[in-house]
């Protein structure tokens, strides 16, 4: 696996190839893909907001080349399906789900589903995990998919950005990831169990995603049981981050998130535009490009500067009226429910994309409400580093929870410092 900021950048980058109730289920052969924007199949019908949430519009083998890559997977299907934006509206999303060679069926004989969230960062439909994970998303199909399609789990990706890729809107993403699960498990492969243990795991933006997720589940998804989540280099604070940033080599992090969180609230939007300055090197030409700007010339256009220069009031664009119910509803961490399953957060103590004191302070939170967590703080390694540094620590963790006869561990929380 390469690094996470590589992550980042790949999850921007340019395509180079092409790369639920089974009646659903529309086409045998599995065609090039076709971006999401111009694919008639990413859209929902006229009446999808009449649906009740993860209900499935449309299944279909899933097209390019995700299933060549994985050598071990029967099927790779996309689906469609009913979910909540963040105003807590009807929308929709789709999600791509893996079924192992095997029956999915791990070693209690009890199937498994996985939920992963990869952290995809983009602010364009195009780049989602759903069409580029046969290209710019492989890494992470061919290195955390294939290792659960071993186990004998379900794999399944969504991209829980929603249809305006909506990055660091939380309730969106944590909606997205929960109704993904709920349509997976009305498959036909799925849907005659009685049980199916579940699984929710992310690094970094993806963290974001499960940790939303996990804060969700008991008000939005009380029929779902979730039996474990694990989190890593979580952002739990996007506004540390942006401060954090600017002016570094990750500065475009800051257009991404501001123009990501007010995707789906128009007023804010236009309010955020209103600010930027008309001229001058860093102007709203600029800035708004990073809508449609591949990694690398993001990283390029925006790296060493001060974003907060683009606005002419400055960092106050962070303090106005018409941002901070935006920022406060989404940008935050531990602020939207109280997680009912166990959790293993991890976190490298020399993070300098995402300090380890706001995620000492996420965890603390939860602790305080009786959530039940294992954190491990290692003591080596940036944020770059811990996800290849935990992994095998975290398929060991989960497969404890979907793998193995061992009751709930006790409730109450854990903090180890580790070194690997």
């Amino acid at each position: 696996m390469t690094t996470i900021r590589r992550a980042f950048i790949l999850a921007v980058l340019p395509l180079v190839f092409f790369g639920v109730a089974q009646a659903l289920l529309t086409g045998g052969d599995q065609p090039d893909a076709i971006p999401p924007s111009r694919d008639p199949w990413y859209s929902a019908p006229a009446d999808f907001a009449s649906h009740a949430p993860g209900a499935v519009f449309r299944v279909r083998h899933a097209p390019g080349n995700i299933s060549a890559l994985l050598n071990n997977t029967a099927d790779v299907y996309q689906v469609l399906y009913r979910s909540t934006n963040a105003l807590y509206k009807p929308s929709w999303a789709v999600t791509t789900v893996f079924f192992p060679a095997q029956s999915p069926q791990p070693r209690r004989g009890t199937p498994a589903l996985v939920s992963y969230q990869i952290p995809y960062n983009t602010l364009d439909v195009d780049y989602s995990p759903s069409y580029g994970l046969s290209t710019i998303h492989r890494d992470f199909a061919t290195g955390a998919v294939l290792d659960g399609l071993r186990r004998g789990w379900v794999m399944n990706v969504p991209d829980f950005e929603g249809p305006m890729a909506a990055f660091s809107a939380g309730p969106q993403a944590g909606h997205a990831v929960l109704d993904a699960v709920r349509a997976v498990l009305t498959m036909d492969q799925l849907a005659s169990h009685a049980r199916v243990r579940i699984g929710l795991w992310g690094y970094s933006g993806g963290a974001f995603a499960s940790g939303l997720a996990a804060e969700r589940q008991a008000a939005y998804a009380p029929d779902l049981a979730v039996d474990g989540v694990v989190l890593g280099g979580v952002p739990s604070n996007f506004t540390q981050i942006v401060h954090g940033v600017a002016g570094t080599r990750s500065a475009a992090i800051v257009p991404f998130v501001l123009l990501g969180v007010t995707a789906q609230y128009p007023e804010a939007r236009a309010y955020l535009v209103s600010q930027l300055r008309a001229e001058g090197p860093y102007n709203a030409t600029t800035f708004l490009a990073a809508l449609h700007m591949d990694g690398p010339t993001a990283l390029g256009t925006f790296a060493g500067q001060d974003i907060f220069q683009y606005f002419a009031g400055g960092r106050a664009i962070l303090l106005a009226p018409e941002m901070t119910r935006v920022l406060g509803n989404n940008w935050y961490m531990g602020y939207h429910g109280i997680p009912q399953m166990p959790m293993l957060v991890h976190h490298a103590i020399g993070d300098s994309l995402v300090t380890v004191a706001t995620t000492n302070d996420y965890v603390d939170r939860l602790c305080r409400v009786g959530v039940n967590i294992l954190y491990q703080r290692n003591t080596v390694g940036d944020h770059d580093d811990e996800y290849t540094n935990s992994y095998a620590r975290v398929f060991e963790w989960l497969a404890q929870r979907l793998d193995s006869n061992q009751s709930r561990p006790a409730v109450g929380c854990r903090m180890e410092n580790i070194t690997a």
